[in-house]
């Protein structure tokens, strides 16, 4: 069988996601969101922060962080639910175009590269430190692993999620206990010991608290992470359904950003107290870290170290399971545009893989803060585009569509109202970022970018009248909720098919995103609409006798 045909390894990237396939409980949806919590990656950068800025300028800095990306996230996490689309291509429909969102696939993708490395490093020292093997030998170990791990996606993803999470906790929970009674455990969280062998500075500056949340700005993109699932939630139903169901979007998206507090205070915890009895080069390193906590407990080191590496294992495993299974829809999207093919989400799980096996072996570890802090400027902007166009744009100015339309058969190449936002507010602020405009600007770089992303798109929106969101649309069969596909013979919700001239029928999304030969033959023109009056309407079905009649709904047509 094609790989792209195996629903269990696909669980239909690249298109809508049919009610049908959404069987999972929004608990399990959720668990599976929550799995952020587990990555150590927040340990190791929590304390590089507080040991550079000190405990009290950290701590504001995070809450400065999560006081910016938590309306943003809120906003994307429901979209994507109540839609069931990944971000991708909410993206797509949210003032970017069809290949305007081909750019913030690349910068998805390369998100959910840069942790999976950094997460697969952390996980590699752990394989070394049990095993006494070479450490890019562990590169390669753990690379491997999460191939099989990853194949089938949500199917497995949600049984292992919620099947570790008691042993997770579990051992969380023990190392939490031994670092908080141990002696002066509040000072030393408040003051950790540092490199040069000295408390950390605990005192504020406006400085300080602003480059920390500029850097943690950059986590606004894991919200796309946490949609990968969120799009699979079911439907509500019932008031105490509904209740549930915001409930668990609410804590499985954009309430990751509150848990980055308290996984904030549980780090400083416990690096406090590793800082006591060993060398901050160690203390850096997850499973040296927790190898000293638990030692206090069992006195005894082997046992320590075998509690740490089961813990770091089992951490990096659910981590990286969401940032390779998370990688391969992006590069599904990304390739899908410039290939016009689509061998199967499998094939792209092995790419990130590879590539990520790539970055740790150049050390990525050891350059995370850097990493970061200049990516934070294009995340951001790109987050807070369409966070802009979804409720400034479409709820309350009407200046764009009130639907978010993905179909490649529906779209103009490139939108200038998210695309162009995007590119102006990244590049100021890149600009920004290698003091241009002074150090102080160079610091707030992200802020920069978040305030012109988030202003930019309804003033663009409102110079181009809308023009640039709907080329055409389709109009179908009276009643229908599914229609058979011409391309693939599949039979799919009509949310995700499109009327297509070129193959005298109907046309899933993803056979049309895969066509490379009609050259948009259903618009007048994929770049440029045409004058006359704007199309905002989004009809789904009406009367349609026959597809030739549905197939000549473009702008032209309906004026």
């Amino acid at each position: 069988m094609d790989l792209a045909e195996n629903p269990q390894m696909e669980d239909y990237s690249l298109r809508y996601t049919p009610s049908a396939f959404r069987t999972w409980s929004p608990w399990m949806v959720f668990l599976s969101c929550l799995v952020g919590l587990s990555a150590m990656a927040g340990y190791a950068l929590d304390a590089a922060f507080v040991n550079e800025f000190g405990f009290g300028s950290s701590l504001l800095g995070f809450a400065v962080a999560s006081v910016v990306t938590l309306p943003l996230t809120v906003v994307i996490a429901f979209a994507i639910t109540r839609r069931h689309i990944d971000i991708d291509l909410l993206t797509r429909g949210s003032g970017f175009g069809y290949l305007g969102s081909t750019v913030t696939s690349l910068v998805y993708a390369t998100y959910t590269l840069i942790f999976l490395a950094y997460e697969g490093a952390i996980m590699a020292q752990a394989v070394t430190a049990l095993f006494r093997v070479d450490v890019h030998i562990s590169y390669v170990i753990v690379s491997a692993v999460m191939v099989p791990l990853t194949l089938y996606g949500m199917t497995f993803s949600s049984k292992f999620q919620a099947w570790t999470w008691p042993l997770w906790i579990l051992l969380i929970g023990f190392a939490l206990v031994i670092a908080a009674t141990s002696p002066s455990a509040g000072h030393h969280m408040v003051h950790p010991v540092t490199a040069h062998g000295a408390a950390a500075v605990g005192g504020l500056t406006l400085t300080a608290v602003f480059t920390i949340a500029a850097a943690q700005l950059s986590f606004a993109v894991q919200i796309g992470e946490q949609g990968d699932y969120l799009r699979l939630m079911p439907d509500p139903k019932g008031a105490a359904g509904r209740r549930r169901w915001r409930l668990a979007v609410l804590m499985g998206g954009p309430g990751l950003s509150l848990f980055a507090i308290v996984i904030f205070f549980a780090s400083t915890l416990l690096v406090g107290y590793a800082g006591t009895e060993t060398t901050p080069d160690h203390v850096a390193v997850p499973v040296d870290l927790f190898t000293v906590v638990y030692e206090r407990a069992v006195g005894d080191h082997t046992v320590a170290l075998v509690l740490a590496g089961v813990l770091v294992l089992l951490s990096q495993i659910k981590i990286n399971i969401m940032n390779t299974y998370s990688g391969s829809l992006s590069w599904s999207n990304f390739f899908s545009r410039l290939l016009h093919r689509h061998p199967g989400r499998a094939v792209w799980v092995i790419l990130q893989v590879a590539l990520a096996l790539v970055l740790m072996e150049i050390d990525i570890f050891a350059h995370i803060v850097t990493v970061l802090a200049w990516y934070a400027n294009i995340g951001i902007a790109w987050i807070a585009a369409m966070a802009s166009d979804l409720v400034i744009n479409k709820r309350w100015l009407g200046l764009s569509p009130p639907e978010v339309e993905f179909r490649r058969a529906h779209l103009y190449n490139v939108n200038p109202v998210g695309f162009g936002s995007m590119v102006a507010a990244a590049a100021v602020s890149i600009v920004a970022y290698y003091g241009a405009f002074g150090s102080t600007a160079a610091d707030l770089s992200p802020f920069i970018a978040f305030v012109l992303a988030l202003a930019l798109p309804p003033l663009v929106a409102a110079a181009t009248r809308g023009r640039w969101y709907i080329a055409r649309t389709s109009v179908f069969p009276e009643g229908a909720t599914e229609l058979p596909c011409a391309v693939c013979g599949g039979s799919y919700d009509v949310a995700d098919m499109a009327t297509c001239p070129f193959h005298q029928g109907h046309i899933c999304s993803l056979c049309c995103s895969t066509e490379g030969s009609c050259r948009d033959a259903c618009k007048p023109s994929a770049w440029r609409p045409p004058k006359g009056p704007v199309l905002l309407g989004m009809p789904g079905t009406a009367p349609a006798p026959s597809v030739s009649t549905s197939l000549e709904q473009t702008p032209e047509a309906l004026r």
